[in-house]
């Protein structure tokens, strides 16, 4: 069973490899809690909008970095407040991953780990359908990995997907990457489909 000072301590071994350009850039928020002694991530589902391309997807919260924030970590604060009502100046600054470049589109992703030591209570706006706390140790189910087919751009691509919630969209894509990077750098690297 993984604990929080496990992750305190892989987290802060090395700083994180920072990608430049394409001019694009987001920052999301992977938030931790413990609920008794059960290490939980928090994953929020995209509400379901025509022209985004991560429609109704699981993701972590988080967007776009302005030319009015200070940096991509304010950001990934910023977006999370807005988007779920929670202020990480509350919580407890782990670390940051690698920053990771998009697979499809032009985009780079500043991903920062935190935890949040007391209960929250959220506001969805207009981008949040809904959010859940998963269990880390549930993201390490072997059953819950496979492979799946994805139309993009007139072609089929496969990619690893994890599937986290019953009756949801499957875990994919970038923040896919960045929760198998998470446990890669914890030193507790999820199975492969």
């Amino acid at each position: 069973m993984l604990t929080l000072e496990e992750i305190r301590q892989q987290l802060a071994n090395r700083p994180p490899l920072l990608v430049e350009g394409p001019d694009r850039h987001a920052a999301v928020a992977l938030v931790l809690r413990q609920d008794a002694a059960v290490l939980q991530m928090l994953i929020i589902r995209r509400a379901e909008h025509e022209c985004d391309p991560w429609s109704g997807d699981l993701a972590f919260p988080g967007g776009k970095v302005d030319p009015g924030d200070a940096d991509a970590r304010a950001a990934a604060e910023r977006e999370t407040a807005e988007e779920i009502g929670l202020d990480l100046t509350l919580a407890e600054f782990l670390g940051q991953l690698d920053d990771l470049p998009g697979a499809f589109l032009p985009v780079r992703v500043s991903c920062f780990v935190y935890f949040l030591p007391c209960p929250a209570h959220f506001r969805l706006n207009h981008e949040v359908a809904d959010y859940q706390w998963l269990p880390l140790d549930r993201f390490h189910e072997q059953e819950r990995h496979r492979k799946m087919a994805f139309p993009f751009r007139g072609r089929t691509t496969s990619q690893p997907v994890v599937d986290l919630i019953d009756a949801a969209p499957v875990l994919w894509g970038i923040t896919h990457r960045l929760v198998t990077q998470f446990f890669e750098r914890i030193e507790k690297p999820m199975p492969t489909p």
